[in-house]
């Protein structure tokens, strides 16, 4: 898996003029690819009168599913270009849609590429982006006595105290680096006198 992966940081849009030409992309993440086709039908539905709506989009954090359309625009001139800037960023988990209102004067296969992965560029740039962390969600099982000070210690070392449930014992979920696992084993038996345990979980990612 991934170590990490970069995606953009919120939804918006972005505009730019082109010889007369209003070239407008809107980004948003996207965790499937349901959502980034829902995400591209939307933003067809709030421009039924633009001349193209073009897409890209990469879902997954190595990149496996990628799609891009010119949507009417000469092949490879648009869905492409918008596609190769997302993956040049490294951008994952993302849809990025441009919708094109035609101002009359004609832009040629280079100004075309040259516009539409610009636009997504712009917009990259416009809205930020952030990087997600992988890491292994893990549960600290310990006593009500201890349960407080340790969940303390814990977001006071930085560490991402993602839950805390009390019940006949206290369980702090928590993120871990698969690198720091070990380490954090010896610490957490240091802090406990030995009296919490680790249950380690599934794989996710989250802020780095």
């Amino acid at each position: 898996m991934q170590e990490q992966y970069r995606t953009v940081a919120r939804a918006g849009v972005h505009e730019t003029e082109i010889n007369r030409s209003r070239f407008i992309c809107a980004l948003a993440p996207a965790a499937t690819e349901q959502e980034a086709q829902g995400f591209v039908a939307r933003i067809r539905r709030e421009n039924p009168a633009a001349s193209h709506n073009c897409f890209a989009y990469v879902i997954g954090a190595d990149a496996s599913v990628q799609k891009a359309s010119d949507d009417g625009e000469p092949g490879g001139t648009a869905g492409v270009p918008m596609l190769q800037m997302l993956t040049r960023r490294e951008m994952r988990y993302v849809v990025a849609v441009v919708t094109r209102y035609y101002g009359g004067v004609k832009l040629g296969a280079g100004g075309l590429i040259r516009a539409y992965g610009g636009v997504v560029g712009e917009a990259l740039d416009a809205l930020g982006t952030l990087t997600r962390q992988r890491f292994r969600i893990a549960t600290v099982t310990v006593g009500h006595q201890r349960a407080g000070r340790l969940e303390n210690e814990l977001r006071a070392t930085g560490r991402g105290v993602r839950e805390v449930r009390y019940a006949e014992a206290v369980t702090i979920e928590i993120g871990l680096p698969d690198a720091d696992v070990e380490e954090f084993r010896r610490w957490l038996a240091d802090a406990t006198a030995g009296e919490a345990e680790l249950e380690l979980g599934e794989e996710a990612y989250g802020d780095a």
